[in-house]
């Protein structure tokens, strides 16, 4: 009976040229990557080297390596190898390894039964005597491989690339290759168009359609005993994630879960939120990253997380969900789930990578949200989209593509797609139709002025990928599963690692009124608009209204409105809109102005200081933190300073102020948490 696997592999999900959905595996157990690494040898020198020939004296750490270095020379000058001979001693083990040529040698004879019908199949083998044999030894207590005979002389015809890549040594199907074929088999692919579907996303395969077809022979007796298995172990894990529901719903009175089951009260989708993400979206939840990047190997279902982004730029988790398919009707319920966890109250804004049944669901279940799709989530796709078909080309189209992914007005934004897709003859591509269809959600022009709070940016997509990596250990079950995603967004641990000096450098009263209101975060974020304005001219218009520029470069230049009245200030690029940060523009026409601080409603309650979970029964602790990070800094400064005079000042200060650390932090430690 086949076992079923006790670790969880959870595999990336992308889109494959042809347009279905595909899974990859990004990573097996803990992370570790997959692939097997390329030799690492030493010559006589002890430099790593390059793919040299081997010689007489050359120096492996394991006769692993050895054979793999063999093994990759051989496969590059047109031949295969075997493994021959080896030779055990009491003291070393194996000490002797002889590795040949695949035809070195002379096949026996075949003894044929009376009677018995056999092809006459004639051997390869032909008594070729290329050949490298290892020795192991001792030296300076450390065991090494060394080579003790070589020759590359054959007695046969050596391939070309495109022949050596089809001998049975070179014909692997890699496990990321196998979970792929199996994949498509069990979604009924015939044999034919799995080899297909590989040549379209891979290019030149290192195995033949026979290959393949022994493979999914072989693996389906396996196949369907550990389906059985699987089936079994995905109900009880199930099950027992919504006993562990049921029981944080005892500890926690603000825990809220909900599922669906089929017609035989099997379970099929489940979602929930733990009380302090409900806390959290109260106060982050003005915009909404849900990821949906992930699917398990193991259970067949999606995980999506809802995320967002904190005052101190964390991510923050709201939700999450397991779910049985990627289906609109899905993607609804898992959506409506989520707004009754969030009493009613929807985001302003909601990100997802591309996926028209998710679209639909946003759509449908919430009409007054901005859905926007990242230029991040787009781009890696092209070049699987593109380049294949461009060739040489690609390049130039994809700096043409970000060139109109950038135009800021609608008309000339479809006016020069229409003339991007007919210069490079991509009229009926299926890719370029997905995208243009789905152009308000990501073409800057439809996007702009969308209030994003930095949830576009390429720092948020990769902390995105840590958590969610970060939360999808290979080794944890479904229930365990539940505990480590509340233990990765803990909402007050985020708050405290946000607590941090910053720095004043402008020494303007509107930076310092800055950094009392805003965190760390968000006022490095200002005080970088801040000293960009000082770069920027603004010349008054009718209607109090400014032109501002760059002051050397000519293109650019940005409106800014400034209404008196009421102290409103618009500027044209609508960076406050999208981040709630003012941008330069705007701060070049409040320092025209004589602002010495910003007008309240320019600091978000968003972005303050006291939206931080830490106030939670800290109130008092965070108070003296400026007071304290300021005496802290003063101290250090002096410290410093007077160190910096001589050699020996330094060095008296390094040494005692590391005793010094040192001691403190065990002194810490040993404190009750």
């Amino acid at each position: 009976m086949a076992s079923v696997p006790s670790k969880n592999i959870w595999m990336r999900r992308q889109q494959c040229p042809c347009g279905d959905w595909k899974c990859l595996i990004t990573y097996g157990e803990e992370g570790e990557d997959t692939e097997i690494p390329s030799a690492a040898i030493k010559d006589d020198s002890g430099l790593s080297g390059a793919m040299v020939s081997p010689y007489v004296g050359m120096v492996f750490k394991s006769d692993e390596y050895a054979f793999e270095y063999y093994a990759n020379f051989a496969r590059k000058n047109g031949f295969s190898i075997r493994k021959e001979r080896s030779r055990l001693s009491p003291q070393l083990g194996v000490y002797k390894r002889d590795f040949v040529c695949y035809r070195a040698g002379f096949s026996p004879p075949r003894k044929k039964q009376t009677g018995e019908h056999q092809r006459d199949r004639k051997s390869v083998r032909c008594g070729c005597d290329a050949k490298m044999y290892l020795s192991k030894e001792m030296v300076d207590g450390v065991l090494q491989w060394f080579v003790v005979q070589f020759s590359n002389v054959h007695n046969h015809e050596l391939l070309e690339d495109d022949q050596v890549r089809l001998l049975p040594a070179y014909r692997k199907i890699h496990e990321t290759d196998q979970e792929r074929i199996l994949l498509l088999s069990k979604a009924g692919f015939s044999i034919h168009r799995i080899v297909k579907v590989l040549e379209l996303e891979k290019g030149q395969l290192p195995f033949l359609e026979r290959d393949v077809r022994n493979f999914v022979q072989n693996r389906k007796k396996f196949i369907q005993e550990n389906d059985a298995l699987l089936n079994e172990k995905r109900e009880n894990d199930l099950m027992d994630l919504l006993d562990a529901c049921r029981i944080s719903k005892e500890t926690d009175a603000y825990f809220v879960y909900d599922i669906t089951a089929d017609e035989n009260d099997k379970v099929e989708n489940i979602a929930w939120s733990y009380g302090e993400s409900i806390h959290a979206y109260n106060t982050f939840g003005d915009v909404v990253y849900f990821d949906t990047t992930y699917r398990s190997m193991t259970y067949g279902m999606l995980f999506g997380a809802w995320l967002g982004i904190s005052n101190h730029g964390k991510v923050t988790c709201f939700g999450c969900a397991l779910l049985q398919d990627e289906t609109p009707h899905t993607f609804s319920w898992a959506l409506q789930a989520f707004m009754r966890f969030m009493k009613g109250r929807y985001p302003q804004t909601i990100v997802t990578d591309i996926d028209l049944g998710l679209r639909d669901a946003i759509i449908s279940e919430l009409p007054s949200t901005k859905h926007v799709i990242p230029v991040w989530n787009i781009l890696p796709k092209a070049s699987s989209w593109f380049s294949a078909v461009l060739g040489s080309r690609y390049s130039e189209f994809k700096s043409e593509f970000e060139a109109v992914y950038n135009i800021e007005n609608a008309e000339e934004f479809e006016y020069q797609w229409s003339q991007l897709i007919s210069r490079y003859e991509l009229l009926s591509d299926n890719h370029l139709a997905l995208l243009f269809s789905l152009r308000s959600c990501w073409a800057v022009c439809y996007t702009r002025g969308c209030f994003l709070a930095q949830v576009a940016s390429i720092s948020y997509f990769k902390s995105v990928d840590a958590f969610v990596k970060g939360v999808l250990n290979a080794r944890i079950c479904l229930r365990s599963f539940l505990e480590q995603v509340k233990i990765s967004s803990n909402c007050k641990a985020q708050a405290y690692e946000g607590l941090q000096f910053a720095h004043i450098r402008t020494c303007s009263p509107m930076e310092e009124q800055a950094r009392k209101v805003l965190t760390p975060f968000a006022f490095n974020l200002l005080q970088c608009e801040l000293i960009l304005a000082m770069q920027y001219a603004a010349t008054e218009m009718a209607n109090s209204s400014y032109i501002v520029r760059h002051f050397d470069k000519m293109e650019g230049e940005h409106l800014v409105i400034w209404i008196s009245e009421d102290e409103q200030i618009h500027c044209s690029c609508k960076e406050f809109e999208s981040s709630g940060i003012l941008c330069r523009h705007a701060l070049r026409v409040l320092l025209v102005k004589n602002y010495f601080q910003l007008p309240d409603k320019y600091y978000l309650s968003r972005w303050r200081q006291e939206s931080s979970f830490v106030c939670h029964g800290d109130q008092s602790n965070q108070t003296g933190n400026d007071e304290w990070f300021q005496e802290y800094n003063f101290l250090t400064t002096n410290l410093f300073s007077e160190a910096s005079l001589t050699i020996e000042r330094s060095d008296y200060m390094r040494n005692e102020l590391k005793k010094e650390l040192t001691r403190l932090i065990n002194d810490v430690k040993g404190m009750p948490t």
